[in-house]
């Protein structure tokens, strides 16, 4: 690999990769080639541009030297050839003396995307624009990441989980769900494995987490919506309320985000101009009733006709709390009964309010959380009075029939936190492949 150079000592080496840049000049070409790991400069000094029958090696310099001219960008070549040590070379003070070169497999002439190309083309070329090293360290940031949020879950005697994507009934409501022929029947896409972490509960497993594809059909066109997204969910038994989930959820971010910094701050300053920040814990938590207060008296009041925050209520909120605490995370608490699920507890002093959260970071909301309804009787109810019809959740509702422990949990967009992460502008930037209303390609 590239990145493994410049640990070596001077002498023979082969390396293959993809031709980034080609500087034919008079009398020496230079190479820049790039593999996964990184970039390094070929020097090919034996120029030879036509037989000399005085040259006892005119029938290799020439051929070599024809082959590096007509080189197009991306072609995909291996290189044998002498490692060289050189400070005054800024690609990793090192370089290569081409000896031999291969072409494996040559790229068409007409690169279809260009650094000032938007979104929209990149994305139709996406295999070509994740070459870039911007986006190969954006998917080892997503590795690193969910690599530290499984330790911390492992740590904790957690179970893995894969539940099903397909469903035979809604878990909320069918607004946002995709249906699908199914058979002589039809189906869902799930929006959330909501259900089945719950019955994970009841199964006796404690604690367990899942990383999966969620869908939901919801033909909005901001920068930070998709209609197939990566969920991070996780579910734990024993609690005494959602402070209990507030505080695994701390945990797994700090955790994560430190692994980002640890393993890619250097080079997250270097391509994308950042500093990650690891924040201290507790995070900041506000009820939201009272964060609605505070933005009111900055100069905004929520629109909405629920009792809801809006986007622009949750960037203020969040810009208050930056400037107040010094902090980019805030919880929104006791989210009112009358906009959360059913399956939401209510507070016990209080049932207009739940005992939920939303978290916030950098002014944008990347996770639902909450302590969950174990009481059958009020579970039914609390359906009812959303006006659903428990024959419709009656897989759902077995399951608290037959003994359940207090419980809560999450769900997180793992793409929303990579880009507020990444502080980019859309999640497009940061999803392998990204769907969305109008694009169901590549």
């Amino acid at each position: 690999m590239i990145k493994d150079l410049a640990a070596r000592e001077d002498g023979p080496v082969r390396v293959s990769g993809w031709v980034e840049k080609v500087r034919d000049q008079r009398y020496v070409q230079f190479v820049v080639l790039r593999d996964e790991s990184g970039a390094v400069q070929l020097v090919n000094g034996g120029v030879l541009r036509e037989p000399d029958p005085e040259n006892p090696r005119s029938d290799i310099l020439v051929p070599r030297t024809r082959t590096i001219s007509e080189l197009t960008h991306g072609t995909f070549v291996t290189v044998t050839g002498e490692l060289q040590h050189n400070e005054r070379v800024k690609l990793g003070g090192v370089e290569i003396q081409i000896e031999e070169i291969e072409v494996v497999t040559r790229a068409l002439p007409d690169n279809p995307i260009a650094a000032d190309s938007g979104i929209d083309v990149r994305l139709d070329w996406r295999f070509l624009d994740l070459r870039r090293p911007e986006q190969n360290l954006v998917f080892r940031v997503q590795t690193t990441f969910l690599h530290a949020l499984r330790q911390v879950w492992v740590e904790r005697g957690f179970i893995e989980i894969q539940t099903p994507k397909l469903m035979a009934s809604a878990s909320e409501s069918r607004a946002e769900l995709f249906e699908v022929e199914y058979f002589d029947g039809k189906a869902f896409l799930a929006q959330s494995p909501q259900f089945f972490k719950q019955m994970a509960q009841a199964a006796g497993f404690g604690g367990i987490f899942e990383v999966g594809p969620a869908f939901r059909a919801d033909p909005s066109f901001t920068s930070r919506h998709a209609t197939e997204f990566t969920s991070i969910d996780t579910e734990l038994s024993w609690i005494d309320s959602h402070e209990d989930v507030m505080e695994l959820h701390e945990e797994l971010i700090v955790a994560g985000l430190s692994a980002v910094k640890e393993r890619h701050g250097e080079e997250l300053q270097k391509l994308f101009g950042i500093e990650l920040e690891v924040p201290s814990r507790p995070f900041p938590r506000i009820p939201l009733a009272e964060a609605k207060e505070i933005v009111k008296e900055r100069g905004y009041e929520v629109p909405r006709a629920d009792a809801d925050m809006d986007p622009e209520g949750e960037r203020r909120i969040a810009a208050y709390v930056k400037e107040q605490y010094g902090h980019d995370f805030v919880f929104l608490t006791d989210y009112a009964w009358s906009i959360r699920p059913f399956y939401h507890m209510r507070h016990a002093d209080d049932p207009s309010l739940t005992n939920s959260y939303d978290l916030i970071y950098r002014g944008t909301e990347i996770s639902t959380g909450a302590q969950r309804e174990h009481r059958i009787e009020v579970l039914e109810a609390q359906a009812v009075e959303k006006g659903m019809d428990p024959a419709e959740l009656s897989f759902y509702l077995d399951f608290f029939r037959y003994g359940v422990p207090p419980h809560g949990g999450f769900g997180m967009g793992l793409n929303r936190v990579l880009m507020l992460m990444l502080q980019q502008s859309s999640i497009r930037e940061v999803t392998y492949l990204f769907r969305g209303p109008n694009r169901l390609l590549p």
